[in-house]
């Protein structure tokens, strides 16, 4: 069983993924892949195992019907010994804070998951003057690659997207030109919303602002134009990712209809 498939297993389980996307692209491209551990059965089927790609936190996951045996202990226990310090639980589930609390592990971030069920349509963007909302054409992804990395200079994972990270994304079964959503003035892109559809649930996938171009209602102009596509495809409800202690994003969210869905938790060992 691959790693792919235990993730699967265990997601189909817990109703949350053990890896994050950048995770199961690293592993489908076999691209900075950080096997850490790993535990097989006696027949040699993997059932437990620690993942990371390049210097990202640690994600651990356990096979549904190997629980309960000290797997996840016994990996995070070498981990911890190897000085590894991070490590993701996504969806913080009950099982994952008793494991983080036995190990003396404590939070450090949350990453917390919205959710929006249409009741009616959305609000009608309002888009501040001598912007102009467009898709997605090739042309842009160059301009959307340093947007990104200029909205995003701190955050860890997301600031982190290069050209060929856009262009792995962009090969996903879901990408759709349609759902992405381009800010320009002047001809100078100052910002876009990636719309994303997979399983039946729309996901404001990424909203990224240039900083020269924040506070003027651009955001929320851009994120309402994506809500407004996946209304018009009927889909019942729409996610998205923000971080817990990013307030600006959290009160156009809101104020959107947004709300708390979720969390995934960072869990750092001391210091």
């Amino acid at each position: 069983m691959s790693l792919l498939e235990l993730a699967d297993r265990a997601a189909a389980t817990d109703g949350v993924d053990p890896f994050n996307e950048a995770s199961r692209f690293a592993l489908r491209d076999r691209v900075r892949a950080r096997v850490l551990v790993q535990q097989s059965s006696r027949d040699g089927v993997v059932v437990a195992a620690a993942y990371a790609t390049g210097d990202a936190p640690v994600e651990i996951v356990v096979d549904p019907e190997h629980r309960r045996a000290g797997l996840g202990r016994r990996i995070l226990d070498e981990l911890l010994a190897d000085g590894e310090q991070q490590f993701w639980a996504h969806g913080d589930l009950p099982a994952a804070q008793a494991l983080a609390a036995s190990a003396g592990l404590s939070p450090a971030r949350s990453l917390l998951v919205l959710r929006l069920t249409f009741d009616g349509p959305p609000a009608t963007e309002r888009v501040p003057g001598g912007v102009t909302l467009r898709t997605y054409t090739p042309a842009d992804a160059d301009a959307i690659v340093a947007v990104n990395a200029r909205a995003f200079a701190h955050h860890p994972e997301q600031g982190a997207m290069d050209r060929a990270d856009l262009d792995r994304r962009m090969s996903s079964d879901w990408f759709d030109p349609d759902g992405l959503f381009v800010a320009e003035r002047n001809g100078q892109v100052l910002g876009f919303h990636w719309t994303k559809v997979e399983g039946g649930i729309g996901e404001v996938y990424v909203v990224g602002i240039d900083p020269d171009a924040q506070g003027g209602g651009l955001g929320t102009a851009l994120t309402a134009r994506g809500l407004r596509h996946l209304y018009e495809r009927s889909l019942p409800v729409v996610d998205l990712y923000v971080e817990g202690d990013n307030a600006p994003a959290l009160k156009v969210y809101r104020n959107l209809g947004f709300q708390d869905w979720k969390k995934d938790t960072l869990y750092s060992a001391p210091t």
